[in-house]
């Protein structure tokens, strides 16, 4: 516990105390939202991001030691282990000064040195090392035998083993890594034989190039990268060579003279055929770590933004994933995004069915008292929202675009299925579109995010990292919105705090066999719910109307009596001080701070009193494309356009103007200064507007600028 508090302290700089105590409640199960929401006096008032650091740290600390463990074993099996090196390993912090302790030792294939061993050469070697032998060839000559036919064969097997201990030496080793690091150039050349493939062609900038390895932003090295894996073009690392081999010369030789001369050839051996291909490849995995690193980052953020997008709320929705040929599938959703009705209509080609559609259209509003309107921005979308927008409707009806990033996986997935196990894909896509409009967050938990397309390069970078920082994006989303246990879906009931997939199933089937939930005391009554899950569940989890408006609430039920005791002091009931903001204000935190309760808590608590139950988020808000643009080939420069940012990248944000083509603004036309970070000046599903740069027809590639944000 000492190593590993000592670890964290120094990987975080974050306070002792605090992480002691996260500590404590990680190992009684305690989830990140819970420990950030209900244990602020505990850790010092952490937030998931420094929770985050300090288990993303303990999950290396403990790799670390494991590999120790390992590490120790294979030495003793070996019977090479000394006290000095167990206490160097047992010391270490660094995983890469682990495996350099280890390297002497590491079974590998027979090297040429194994093989000079055998013949007996590593007494020449050491005596070459020592560089106080006046005839070295006559001390060469004692060396030879039936293996050893020649003194420049016995002076060649010696120089292999000098050369494997060069290359185990952790001071050279940790010269050249900080030579790399420094210094290192990244190459690309095409691989001639693929130079003329149509594939190659994407990176074709790449053919010939050449940046240093500690400059290249993290999404272009990515796509060297994948342009190395496909074949198309070979990486490489340059430093400069003389001054390192000249570095490590001065490092081991003490004198001039022949053994001098065979020590230099040596070092050049290992530099050439060890040591610069292993720290090379060494450099260029921690390069792509570091840029996995910040793509995962990107993606997080973007995830985030979009999860945390604004719903419509509880409203009577018409949904339509539009088409031409195949028609426009259309669904009429209730205010909890129950199906109530889907059918098909034909208002484009080649049909042309636009008064059948409209009549269609105007008898399901009016049949199913619609309250808005989403289409999905698929193919045929700004012909169906243009289509929509000509009719005149007997109540004001707000449309909008929704994207579809996603919708098809989740039609076709066993969620959907399981849903509306009577119903096609076509209507799954609708419905999704429908329910995203009303709640993007509830309905994007169905999908795998990565298939929501809101990253960079997520599919070139470690799939297993990757997926558990989506996790644990998706996991913060929920439990900041809350979930209303009474309506939503398994995946959803499955991100939050204390619950997983089996006792989200649990739930739901209690809810179908039992009814809706009426107070969060019920909730103890779902099988296999007990009462850790409860505690770290609770206060995330809604019940709308109930007879406690606490359970409708942020508020803990453990802190319910606390509640009760300031309704008492009040002289007022609980449902008289939810919402009661002039009472509330009056309320002195110090009347109820406790060896428990803290002000930090006690702030959340009033916070939560005053407005109970907000939704975090932003209202949503329609949005109209120019009526005028509808394909590429419509725009021109200077044009100003709407639009809406729907990916963000480290190098610009794009954005969706109406057309099948999303634009770009690079990260130098989001302002007139140095920009470091997008989104410090944009952020997903942001409505924007963009001037009009440059446009490339033949590569289908739009220019922007960001000329100014919507009020």
């Amino acid at each position: 516990m000492t190593a590993l508090l000592s670890y964290l302290k120094s990987s975080t700089n974050l306070p002792e105390t605090g992480i002691k105590n996260v500590l404590q409640l990680l190992d009684e199960d305690a989830t990140i939202p819970f420990i950030a929401r209900y244990r602020k006096e505990r850790t010092g008032n952490l937030d998931e991001v420094q929770l985050g650091e300090i288990v993303k740290y303990k999950e290396q600390f403990e790799a670390l030691e494991k590999r120790k463990v390992t590490i120790l074993k294979a030495l003793e099996e070996q019977e090479v282990l000394t006290v000095e090196l167990q206490k160097q390993i047992e010391n270490t912090t660094d995983a890469t000064a682990l495996e350099d302790l280890y390297l002497p030792y590491k079974k590998t294939r027979k090297t040429k040195a194994d093989t000079a061993r055998e013949q007996g050469l590593e007494p020449l070697a050491k005596i070459i090392m020592a560089q106080n032998t006046r005839d070295l060839e006559q001390a060469a000559g004692r060396f030879l035998n039936n293996e050893v036919a020649s003194i420049e064969e016995a002076l060649e097997g010696a120089r292999h083993i000098i050369a494997e201990w060069v290359n185990e030496r952790s001071d050279v080793r940790n010269y050249l890594r900080n030579q790399i690091e420094r210094y290192a150039q990244i190459t690309s050349r095409v691989v001639k034989s693929k130079k003329d493939d149509e594939k190659a062609l994407k990176y074709k900038d790449y053919f010939d190039w050449e940046e240093a390895l500690n400059r290249i932003p993290s999404h272009r090295f990515l796509a060297l990268s994948r342009a190395a894996d496909e074949g198309f073009v070979r990486l490489k690392l340059d430093i400069d060579t003389c001054r390192a081999l000249a570095h490590i010369a001065n490092r081991m030789i003490k004198s001039r003279g022949d053994c001098a001369e065979h020590i230099e050839l040596a070092i050049a051996d290992a530099y050439k055929r060890l040591l610069f291909p292993a720290l090379s490849n060494e450099a260029l995995s921690t390069a792509k770590e570091k840029a996995d690193a910040e793509a995962i980052s990107v993606f997080a953020k973007n995830l985030r933004q979009l999860l945390l997008g604004s719903p419509l709320g509880e409203k009577r929705i018409l949904a339509i994933d539009p088409g031409f040929r195949t028609g426009c599938k259309v669904v009429c959703l209730d205010e909890n995004g129950g199906l109530q009705h889907n059918e098909t209509i034909y208002p484009h080609p080649p049909k042309n069915d636009t008064k059948g559609a409209m009549r269609k259209i105007s008898f399901l509003v009016d049949a199913h008292k619609i309250e808005a309107i989403a289409i999905g921005n698929g193919t045929a979308s700004r012909e169906t929202e243009q289509f929509i927008k000509r009719m005149q409707f007997n109540r004001d009806l707000e449309v909008f675009v929704v994207s579809e990033a996603g919708a098809s996986i989740y039609s076709a997935s066993k969620i959907a299925r399981d849903e509306f196990p009577n119903y096609d894909v076509t209507v799954r896509g609708a419905v999704s579109i429908g329910r995203r409009l009303a709640d993007p967050l509830a309905e994007l938990v169905k999908i795998d995010a990565k298939s929501i397309g809101v990253g960079q390069y997520q599919h070139d970078v470690d799939q297993t990292k990757l997926k558990n920082e989506l996790d644990r994006v998706v996991e913060s989303c929920v439990n900041t919105v809350g979930v209303n246990i009474n309506t939503a879906s398994i995946p959803l009931l499955s991100y939050v705090s204390g619950i997983g997939p089996k006792l989200a199933e649990n739930i739901v089937t209690y809810r179908d066999e039992n009814g809706a939930f009426a107070s969060r005391k019920e909730i103890l009554n779902v099988p296999r719910l007990g009462a850790k899950a409860y505690e770290q569940a609770a206060g995330f989890l809604r019940i709308k109307n109930a007879e406690n408006p606490l359970d409708d609430s942020a508020v803990h039920p453990e802190r319910y009596a606390l509640v009760e005791k300031m309704a008492t002091n009040l002289k007022l009931s609980v449902a008289e001080l939810v919402g009661n903001k002039t009472v509330i204000k009056e309320l002195s935190l110090e009347d109820y701070v406790s060896d428990e309760v803290g002000e930090l808590t006690l702030k959340d608590i009033l916070d939560e009193l005053e407005k109970p139950s907000l939704d975090p988020r932003e209202p949503s808000k329609a949005f109209t494309f120019n009526q005028n643009i509808h394909k590429i080939e419509d725009l021109e420069p200077d044009q100003l356009l709407p639009g809406i940012v729907n990916n963000i990248t480290n190098f610009g944000a794009f954005v969706d103007i109406g057309i099948k083509e999303s634009g770009l603004i690079h990260i130098s036309n989001l302002a007139d200064g140095y920009v470091s970070d997008v989104n410090a000046h944009v952020s997903l599903q942001e409505q924007v507007v963009v001037k009009v740069l440059e446009v490339d027809i033949k590569r289908k590639r739009i220019q922007l600028k960001l000329h100014k944000l919507n009020a």
